[in-house]
């Protein structure tokens, strides 16, 4: 998190700096899109190879601004520096600024001292409609791919809740959920699974039908590379991969020598494991070779 007293210049304004985010091939905020091009398009952005910088902050009056630069490397540092719990004074150079843009993509949960509340800017200090999170009270593609950001950083503790028994199996086609899967939890506690596999198919097995679909279009994406950022791969502990795919109406992260784990749109709040089986490695191997990495 950048210090308060940090600012950079946005419009003949001082930006009091709150935090900030990356927009690139590799790692965008999932809430803007499926994939890089998608999540430029939504701030009005060309999808640049290098990618962007999206700096949060206040203006002297409080007002929510995003400022996007082109200083990748600059922002990158600051963030790496602020997750070791360094200070770092983000001061991207006016001449990297791309952009100033009202309100904010993400939800922010500080404010800088001694300036107003946070705020969307006047109407006539903006050209457009001010930038706003995705609501928590509904479930939809923004929603679905927070979900599975918070599966990807909660990994080993949705893991732990999975029997491996109680998949079924033969096939990448098959290794999908137990019926209904879990829900994403609230308070952050993980629930246990809901129910055991072999049970007699039944409306409640409706989600079998939309996982062996996500399995299906993801093993497209080996054949016929998707958008840029579709597919991404980041470190995972010993020599696996995190991987994380999206797609019209469903998200998958996985370990590569592990499982896999599906969402879908049409199954608000739902997660549904994947069984590894004998295709499902082969399928992530795959997508991890043509997925992009973090330079």
């Amino acid at each position: 998190m950048a210090g308060t007293d940090d600012a950079v210049a946005a419009e003949d304004d001082a930006l009091y700096v709150l935090t900030a985010v990356l927009l690139t091939p590799a790692k965008f905020p999932s809430v803007l899109g499926d994939d890089y091009p998608e999540a430029c398009a939504a701030l009005g952005l060309a999808p640049l190879a290098a990618g962007y910088g999206l700096v949060l902050g206040q203006d002297g009056a409080g007002a929510r601004w995003t400022v996007v630069v082109d200083d990748v490397s600059l922002v990158a540092v600051a963030i790496a520096s602020w997750d070791c719990g360094m200070e770092y004074d983000l001061s991207p150079d006016e001449r990297t600024v791309v952009a100033a843009l009202p309100g904010w993509p993400l939800a922010v949960a500080v404010a800088a001292p001694n300036v107003p509340p946070p705020h969307d800017p006047e109407p006539e200090e903006a050209d457009q409609k001010p930038l706003s999170p995705p609501q928590s009270d509904t479930w939809g593609p923004a929603q679905r791919r927070l979900g599975a950001d918070e599966i990807a950083l909660q990994w080993a503790a949705w893991r732990e809740q999975i029997d491996d028994a109680d998949f079924l199996t033969d096939s990448v086609e098959k290794d999908a959920a137990p019926d209904g899967g879990e829900a994403i939890p609230e308070s952050g506690e993980i629930p246990e699974p809901e129910a055991a596999a072999g049970a007699e198919p039944d409306a409640e097995q409706a989600p079998l039908t939309g996982v062996r679909r996500v399995l299906a279009e993801a093993r497209a994406y080996v054949s016929t590379p998707p958008p840029l950022g579709r597919v991404r791969s980041s470190f995972a502990s010993g020599e696996a991969r995190t991987l994380r795919a999206d797609g019209p109406g469903w998200s998958m992260v996985a370990r590569t020598d592990d499982i896999a784990f599906v969402l879908l749109d049409e199954e608000p709040g739902e997660v549904l494991p994947v069984g590894r089986g004998p295709e499902l490695p082969w399928l992530l191997d795959a997508l991890d070779k043509m997925a992009v990495r973090p330079a």
